[in-house]
């Protein structure tokens, strides 16, 4: 089975002074030895890459160097398989988010559920599972429970 994993998991799987390192890491491993894929989004990686070159005095802010951002992001892309973004995407985010009155920072993962629904991938590793409560055929996958 194919499972996204949501920005958090991919900040913390590869930071090991993160405090949730080792949960993220375990479940990571889990999923992989039961033969599921893991996958990150396009809108991930950009979001990745916006919180490890953010100023560490900026809110969740990292303030890494480019070096840096650039080695995590390697390792997340040996980890997890890169999802493109498939076509009608806007419209199925567009429909999510109307239907279900999505408003402010929340429609970032009305777009990963909208990217789910496209591809037909049901579950998502997120630290945030009640945000995708609302969408049916998503389940969320909590790293300490798997």
């Amino acid at each position: 089975m194919f499972i996204l994993a949501d920005t958090g998991i991919l900040l913390r799987a590869v930071d090991p002074a993160d405090p949730q390192h080792a949960v993220i890491e375990r479940a990571v491993r889990v999923l992989m030895g039961r033969g599921d894929v893991l996958a990150a989004a396009l809108q991930n990686l950009a979001e990745f890459w916006n919180v490890c070159t953010r100023p560490a005095t900026s809110r969740g802010g990292l303030g890494l160097d480019l070096a840096e951002t650039e080695s995590r992001l390697q390792d997340v892309e040996s980890t997890f398989s890169i999802l493109d973004d498939p076509p009608g995407l806007f419209y199925t985010w567009r429909r999510l988010v109307v239907a279900h009155g999505v408003m402010g920072k929340q429609v970032h993962d009305a777009r990963l559920a909208a990217l789910m629904t496209a591809t037909r991938i049901t579950h998502i590793l997120t630290l945030n599972g009640p945000d995708f409560a609302r969408y049916p055929g998503v389940t969320a996958l909590d790293p300490a429970t798997v």
